[in-house]
């Protein structure tokens, strides 16, 4: 891949990730488990402290993400290598933890892709304003997902042909 494509790819992904950060910290730090409870009476505290870890653990990834983007883009010259790695890091932490969190509060169903909806779904009834900012940020991890579907393979040949 050219220069100019990787640049702006991660010129796009920056910007993804400094969306991203925002809304899932704006959400952080304006929610609490009591307000979570009294937001769904039926509730249930450990799963939505679950949740709640799991999105602790994706902006944690998005933050690094979003940092070592900046770093490469401000290189000069810019380092085609040095991004298409952070691109695929940023595959294999951001993307994949969206789609498939550590704890798993919510998964993937991969058959909705194929019916326009939302593929992601939750193993109990969350929050409606969790289940809001999760649908929200969506349609943008699909779209930085395949654009950096790519990096999944092409960074791993390269690897593997450089041993």
């Amino acid at each position: 891949m050219g220069n100019t494509i990787v640049l702006n790819q991660t010129k796009q992904v920056e910007a993804f990730l400094q969306k991203t950060v925002e809304a899932i910290a704006n959400y952080l730090n304006n929610t609490t488990i009591t307000g979570l409870l009294n937001e769904q009476a039926d509730g249930d505290k450990a799963y939505y402290e679950l949740l709640l870890s799991d999105l602790r653990r994706l902006i944690v990834y998005c933050e690094e993400g979003l940092e070592a983007c900046r770093v490469v883009l401000h290189d000069e010259p810019f380092r085609k290598a040095a991004a298409e790695k952070t691109l695929y890091r940023i595959y294999h932490s951001c993307v994949e933890e969206f789609f498939a969190p550590k704890g798993e509060g919510w998964y993937e169903d991969s058959r909705s892709a194929y019916t326009g909806r939302n593929s992601i779904k939750f193993r109990q009834t969350p929050p409606p304003s969790l289940k809001n900012l999760i649908a929200s940020l969506e349609s943008g991890f699909q779209t930085i997902r395949e654009e950096l579907e790519f990096y999944e393979t092409d960074y791993r040949t390269k690897m593997i042909q450089s041993k």
